[in-house]
């Protein structure tokens, strides 16, 4: 007789549904998991099970002490047996919860110790599942995740070169002067000599200009940003003009799906579907050759049928067209900043919790942490460029050996 196989991964039903179950439930079953841990670890420091007589036994229970233990499925009450002789307490209770799980917490702490929409940030905490938070246990957390989080700002970039550089900007609310005004979140991801992309670089600024751009770019070249190949981003004006005075020799990708809405905006709505497919036909060529020469194909179909699509298309070649330059293998890492829309999903996840920041130190706790995350999770996945296309974009604009002239012998002992 034939079995039929089992088509039911276990581990993976079982996640699905405790996925889709409500939070009393992923807490009782977590309440009940800690304790038992607890009991048995507790029975191994005495020597033998709880009321079982044995020679080996070397303490015994004396009661439990209870603690608020604070989880991703809401606070839990862990009952702690205590001894008759000594003390007893697991060293991974006192363990940190993760940094932007901490962050988010401190943050929406901040707010409501300091009198911040206060009965919105009370069902806020009640949605974290937190029972309650004291000024000194917020303080106490801050104090420890601002600590590195700084660490994490302002180490140095000592994995370059960095062949390929991808900044933007998210826009956040904060609370200055007694009014709410707007701050930009400026965040530079880089791709390292191995191939694993990094987090370069985080910092809030007043404004999205020229100046905020300038000082962040020169604080990661002060911090050991090297080697740039190709920066992509979108075409704010003030973040190309400060990426050519702080990385000279780099070239300027514009996103193409950023350019993509610049577009539109030019075109006639009519016309928008068939201009995108015409658009959407450059990227998809097999070469660079190919590539230039559908673009020629598309600004003659647009030139007489709509001029100013045609103008702006005409004028923006160089910029959209620079992922060209590097080996084929690698264009779709570079021809825009999508891989990066991935990680502002996630900041404004854990950012709209909180809408409006009490200061700009909170949104450098939060966001830093995030990203502190990411980089860490970036650095345990596979190779992002693989290391002979990294080694050949490298190579693209550097002199040829095999074609420098012999020295002047003469010359040199002259």
């Amino acid at each position: 007789m034939t079995v039929a196989p089992n088509s039911i991964d276990p581990a993976r039903f079982l996640e699905e549904h405790l996925a889709q179950a409500s939070p009393d439930l992923l807490r009782e079953m977590m309440t009940t998991f800690v304790n038992a841990l607890l009991s048995a670890d507790a029975d191994a420091v005495c020597g033998a099970s709880y009321g079982t007589a044995s020679p080996e036994r070397v303490n015994r229970r004396n009661g439990y002490r209870h603690r608020d233990f604070d989880t991703r499925t809401g606070t839990i009450d862990v009952a702690i047996p205590k001894l008759r002789q000594g003390s007893y307490f697991p060293d991974w209770l006192l363990e940190r919860r993760r940094r932007a799980e901490a962050a988010l917490t401190t943050v929406v702490a901040n707010c409501y110790l300091l009198g911040v929409s206060t009965r919105r940030m009370e069902k806020l905490v009640q949605t974290l599942g937190i029972t309650g938070l004291s000024k000194s246990q917020v303080s106490e957390m801050a104090r420890d995740l601002d600590a590195q989080v700084e660490a994490f700002r302002t180490r140095p970039l000592d994995g370059g070169p960095y062949a390929f550089v991808a900044a933007d900007a998210l826009t956040m609310k904060v609370r200055e002067g007694g009014r709410v005004v707007k701050v930009a979140v400026l965040v530079a991801t880089g791709v390292n000599a191995e191939g694993y992309r990094e987090i370069l670089g985080l910092q809030v600024s007043s404004a999205e200009d020229g100046a905020g751009w300038l000082g962040f770019f020169r604080d990661l070249v002060a911090r050991g940003l090297t080697g740039v190949k190709l920066v992509t981003s979108d075409a704010h004006a003030g973040l190309v003009a400060a990426t050519g005075a702080t990385l000279p020799g780099a070239s300027w990708q514009r996103c193409r799906t950023h350019y993509a809405a610049n577009l539109m905006s030019v075109t006639p709505k009519s016309s928008w579907p068939w201009v995108k497919t015409l658009l959407g036909t450059v990227f998809d060529q097999p070469d660079a050759e190919s590539v230039h020469a559908q673009f020629d194909r598309v600004l003659e179909a647009l030139e007489h049928k709509l001029p100013r699509s045609f103008a702006h298309l005409e004028a923006a070649r160089e910029e959209i067209l620079a992922f060209t330059g590097f080996p084929k293998s690698i264009w779709r890492q570079l021809w825009s900043n999508n891989p990066n829309e991935r990680l502002n999903r996630e900041i404004r996840r854990r950012t709209d919790v909180v809408g409006i920041f009490p200061d700009r130190g909170s949104i450098i706790r939060l966001v830093g942490a995030v990203l502190a995350e990411q980089h860490d999770e970036w650095a345990e996945q596979r190779r992002y460029l693989g290391l002979d296309a990294l080694a050949a974009a490298r190579r693209i604009g550097e002199p040829n050996p095999e074609e420098a002239t012999e020295p002047d012998l003469h010359a040199l002992t002259a």
